[in-house]
């Protein structure tokens, strides 16, 4: 099981956003994608938790934590492969921890607290509060947004985790977001692209074909 919590290793730059509920995380990362024409991991964690509301009219349970973590993890070693130079992640499991602790009165299970210790990003955008609160089936506890806010960041400290805090409207928050991600793309050398390895296989192909006489059209 903790093998399916680890990230598969490949040279991207990874991006989280981070913070509590309806705070435009995953605005956000649908606008970081397009800028930066790459792929972004959505949260799994809606899809399953919509389901099981859906079927069962239950809400997240302490022991749905594990099998949202793994989906998460199989969510993002699959994406990470289709990107080009950085990975948006709309969650990771640190995130997923600090849920834990605060709805499960400090409850971590020691696979997934393991797993969101040791698994890597480059940067977390921690996204303020300063957005509407927006109501559905899987919010809750629009009276706590500072204190979940608070428990968010806390993490980030205690984990040593670069992040920058993202304030204002869309427009600020991408640009301040893209300002500390170029930063960072301009540091790392030789990252992995999906469209390069599509280019290179084109090129292979169109290679091959040449030494064996084949014919192809354009």
């Amino acid at each position: 099981m903790e093998k399916k919590l680890k990230q598969k290793p490949i040279n991207l730059v990874k991006v989280v956003l981070f913070g509590p509920e309806s705070t435009g995380k995953t605005t956000l990362s649908r606008h970081l994608a397009r800028h930066y024409n790459t792929v972004w991991a959505p949260e799994f964690a809606r899809e399953y938790l919509q389901e099981k509301w859906n079927n069962e009219r239950k809400t997240c349970e302490a022991d749905d934590l594990i099998p949202i973590a793994i989906g998460q993890m199989k969510l993002e070693n699959k994406l990470a492969k289709r990107a080009d130079k950085i990975l948006i992640c709309d969650t990771d499991l640190l995130e997923t921890k600090v849920y834990s602790e605060e709805f499960y009165g400090g409850f971590v299970d020691e696979k997934l607290n393991k797993a969101a210790s040791e698994n890597e990003y480059d940067l977390y955008l921690l996204t303020y509060i300063d957005t509407p609160w927006e109501e559905d089936d899987l919010r809750d506890r629009p009276e706590q947004r500072l204190e979940m806010f608070n428990a968010f960041e806390k993490s980030l400290i205690d984990n040593n985790r670069p992040y920058i805090l993202l304030k204002g409207d869309k427009e600020t928050r991408l640009k301040n977001a893209v300002k500390a991600i170029d930063k960072i793309i301009q540091e790392k050398e030789n990252l992995y692209s999906f469209s390069d390895t599509l280019i290179d296989l084109d090129m292979h192909f169109m290679h091959q074909n040449i030494d064996t006489g084949n014919s192809f059209d354009y």
